[in-house]
Formats: C-alpha cells, sequence, structure tokens
C-alpha cells in the first residue's frame, strides 16, 4: 500500500489523517485514547483491495492540533468535516474505544451519511478511566526509558511514541488526553440506540472496559441492527488478535447490500 498523509483545517485548527489508499469502497476508522491514525495499518492491508481505510488523527492525537474542548460535539463534529472534506456519499465507519463512541454518535446524528457501522469494546455507557494518563512519563531520555518507565502497557502506545529535542514522549498531550477521559465519561444510550444502520459491536473477552452483559443489552436493544462478535483478547483487541479481528470485520462488510 501507498500510504499517504494528508490535512486540512477545521475552525482554524489542523486535523491529519492517513489515506491507506486503493481503489476500494472507504472505510473511516477513528482510533482510541493514546492511539493515533497508523494503528489502522494492520487492518487496511487485511481489508484491501476491496476497502479503502482513511484514518483520522482526531483532535489532540497524532499529528492533529490541540484543541480547546474534548467534548462530545467537538469530536462528532470533526468527524463530519473530515467525510464533508474526502467528498464521499454514504460510507462505512469503525471505531475503537473513544473512536468508536465518537462512530456511533456521527452514525446517529447523521444517519444518512453511515451505510455501516463497527465499534470496537466500548459500551453505551462509558466510565472512562484515565489512571493510565496519570502514570505516564511527561519525558524520557531515550527511547528504551520511555519503555522501561511504561512497562507492559508499553506496545500498545508504541504507535503514538515521539522523539523530540528534550527527548521521548508522545504524539498525545497527557493532561489534554484527562480532559478527554472525562468529557467521553457519561450515558450515551440514546446515541447508540438511534443508529439505523447494520451494526457490528466487537468485544474482547477479556475487556476491562466493556462487560459482557452490557455488550448483550447493546445488541438487544437494536434487536436485528446490531450483531456482537466476542474475540479472545483485551480491550484492544486489533492489537491482542489482529487476523481474528480483520476476519470479523471482513465478514460483517462482505454481508451488506452492494452500493
Amino acid at each position: 500500500m501507498r500510504v499517504m498523509r494528508e490535512f486540512f483545517t477545521v475552525d482554524q485548527r489542523r486535523l491529519s489523517f492517513l489515506d491507506f489508499g486503493g481503489t476500494g469502497l472507504p472505510l473511516l476508522a477513528f482510533h482510541g485514547h493514546y492511539h493515533e491514525a497508523s494503528v489502522f495499518a494492520p487492518l487496511a492491508r487485511a481489508l484491501a483491495p476491496r476497502w479503502r481505510v482513511i484514518a483520522l488523527d482526531q483532535r489532540g492525537h497524532g499529528e492533529s492540533g490541540r484543541a480547546r474542548s474534548y467534548h462530545r460535539a467537538g469530536y462528532v463534529a470533526d468527524i463530519a468535516a473530515f467525510h464533508r472534506h474526502l467528498g464521499f456519499g454514504p460510507v462505512a465507519v469503525l471505531g475503537h474505544s473513544l473512536g468508536g463512541v465518537n462512530a456511533y454518535q456521527y452514525a446517529a446524528r447523521h444517519a444518512g451519511r453511515v451505510i455501516a457501522l463497527v465499534v470496537e469494546d466500548v459500551g453505551a455507557v462509558v466510565d472512562a478511566d484515565w489512571s493510565l494518563a496519570a502514570r505516564l512519563p511527561r519525558r524520557a531520555r531515550s527511547r528504551r526509558e520511555l519503555v522501561a518507565a511504561i512497562g507492559p502497557t508499553a506496545p500498545y502506545l508504541e504507535c503514538s511514541f515521539r522523539r523530540s529535542d528534550d527527548g521521548w514522549g508522545f504524539s498525545f498531550d497527557i493532561d489534554h488526553t484527562v480532559l478527554s477521559h472525562k468529557a467521553l465519561t457519561g450515558d450515551h444510550w440514546s446515541d447508540w440506540e438511534s443508529v439505523t444502520c447494520p451494526t457490528l459491536l466487537i468485544r474482547g473477552t477479556d475487556s476491562v472496559v466493556l462487560a459482557q452483559d452490557h455488550a448483550r443489552e447493546m445488541v438487544a436493544r437494536r434487536a436485528g441492527q446490531a450483531r456482537l462478535v466476542e474475540i479472545p483478547a483485551g480491550h484492544v483487541v486489533q492489537y491482542d488478535a489482529p487476523d481474528a479481528f480483520a476476519a470479523a470485520v471482513r465478514t460483517f462488510l462482505s454481508q451488506l447490500p452492494a452500493p
């Protein structure tokens, strides 16, 4: 794949995205906290050439600019601007964690713009945990030192590592990440229940974020529209079980009506 990084401006703030290329049908992808668009590279390879993955660095993440607010409306407005910038008609959307809530809220509030929805390991009620952000080092003298300071979680954050003049850190701002977690917390049932397109909910069986009972209730409340797939993995299913995750997404997308 020939991956292209591009930029566009929303309210004088620059947003970045990665277009993984190809001539397939567009799938817009939205990462979770601590991640960025590059996390979707394995999925993009697995879905090509049928699907062309285009992933946004959401506000405050990756190469996108910081924001004054990380409230729900701002994230959803960024997705709407991203979609308009690309110039596509209705598309499939996929999101993990933070990006999953953003994706289903966009699908709920812009129903005619979304033909299918994939949500990875996040619920309709969110009690966000920002304890990881509070433990992260602000700077490390070397990449090795950064990895050692983070511990077992380091592989999940690796895509966001950045080197600067004063050492190693992250492509996200830790304080902004805490604000974003706080703004994500809440009851979002009304948005989840308002989604009308076919929906796949993917849960990691070892997830500490999405409980099985809650996932089953989400599907039950949208009977006939949503289905649940559970994969042996933790919260970041696409990292822990990339092949199974891609297979679940591919199967779901293949069953959509022809565009």
